[in-house]
């Protein structure tokens, strides 16, 4: 990729593809104290404020730097690599590969939780490891004082929902959902019933006093690219059909309607929603229906199969943090007259992270 000049016009080159690069969206780009704020490094103008027919006045390319002078007088000065990376518009967080893995999985991705650990590059390469994996394990997080909520403040922001701004996952009287009682989870998504469903959950571990409680992950990328593989016609109707989840308790009625498998334009994976007790199918034709039930089943069996199920005990101070988009998680089932089983659990979403990572990427000029 390479810039060039010709007769007061700036070209891209990309591999032989050349084009030219309108004037106005060079002018938009000046900078200098007149143009951007120094602290805040936002535009001072917007667009209405620019001359229609802006043209190119004089022009110079150098190895670093594009220097340009508008008919309407206006001069910058432009960094060659910052506009080649503005021009191949990659998002290094989209290109970091997600790692498919099974219950052969070993590397749990953990770390160790420190002072300021979201300002230091420990950090930085827990949430590489969280984008490739789905999830990462940070030990020894102080459990007084609802300290969850400083911890996922510090990487973003706390996504509230009905259940609060954290809620408590222990066993109790009247639950208004499985999480609080005793009985085994099987691998699920949570909060599909609604729009958007929140991005990363994290769950603290507080008291484990229980032989019981094992917590467990399923990665519903590695199953979709199996059922995708190996069953298409199963693959294509649950990426089609939306169904409705729903959650209803005495204050509230959550609804939603999705695909259980939901896929970018180019049919790549983008998310899973999966929580049996929580979706209801539409009235579908007869021979379709059938078809949407075997597919449900097939993934099922596989979401639910020891061959795609990590399981582990969370000890006090644990901090899980999960994808779920891509993640499903569970347990197995407890006796709550042993002792305490006790987490706090609560939500951020991706621009918590991408913000963190570029960030931090920045910071440590990774």
């Amino acid at each position: 990729m390479k810039i060039e000049l010709n007769n007061n016009k700036v070209y891209l080159d990309n591999d032989g593809v050349k084009k030219e690069i309108h004037p106005f969206w060079l002018r938009e780009r000046v900078n200098g104290d007149k143009f951007v704020d120094i602290k805040t490094k936002q535009r001072l103008f917007d667009p209405t404020q620019i001359q229609e027919n802006i043209k190119i006045n004089v022009i110079n390319l150098s190895n670093d730097f594009l220097e340009v002078t508008f008919n309407d007088g206006a001069s910058t000065k432009l960094s060659i690599q910052e506009l080649k990376e503005e021009f191949s518009n990659n998002n290094f967080i989209k290109l970091i590969k997600k790692v498919e893995w099974d219950s052969s999985l070993n590397d749990f991705n953990i770390f160790e939780f420190k002072e300021n650990l979201s300002e230091k590059e420990e950090m930085y390469n827990a949430l590489i490891s969280f984008y490739k994996y789905g999830f990462v394990i940070f030990k020894n997080v102080p459990t007084k004082d609802n300290f969850l909520i400083n911890f996922a403040n510090s990487i973003g922001s706390v996504r509230r929902t009905n259940f609060g701004e954290f809620f408590n996952v222990r066993s109790k009287p009247n639950p208004n959902d499985l999480a609080y009682t005793s009985l085994p989870l099987a691998p699920h998504t949570d909060n599909p019933y609604r729009n958007p469903v929140p991005c990363i959950q994290m769950l603290h571990c507080i008291e484990n006093d229980v032989k019981g409680g094992l917590s467990t992950l399923v990665d519903g990328f590695t199953v979709t690219e199996k059922l995708k593989k190996d069953f298409p016609k199963y693959y294509k109707i649950l990426s089609e059909v939306k169904v409705r989840f729903q959650f209803v308790d005495q204050s509230v009625v959550l609804e939603d309607w999705a695909e259980m498998i939901r896929v970018d334009e180019n049919d790549e994976f983008k998310q899973v929603r999966f929580s049996p007790r929580l979706d209801f199918v539409p009235l579908l034709d007869l021979d379709r229906l059938e078809l949407y039930y075997n597919a449900r089943k097939k993934i099922s069996e596989l979401y639910n199969s020891d061959k795609y199920r990590i399981q582990f005990r969370l000890s006090p101070g644990d901090l899980l943090m999960m994808d779920n988009y891509r993640l499903l998680h569970g347990r197995t089932a407890y006796d709550a007259n042993e002792g305490d089983r006790f987490l706090q659990g609560c939500y951020i979403d991706y621009d918590s992270t991408d913000g963190k990572l570029k960030h931090l990427k920045r910071k440590f000029d990774l």
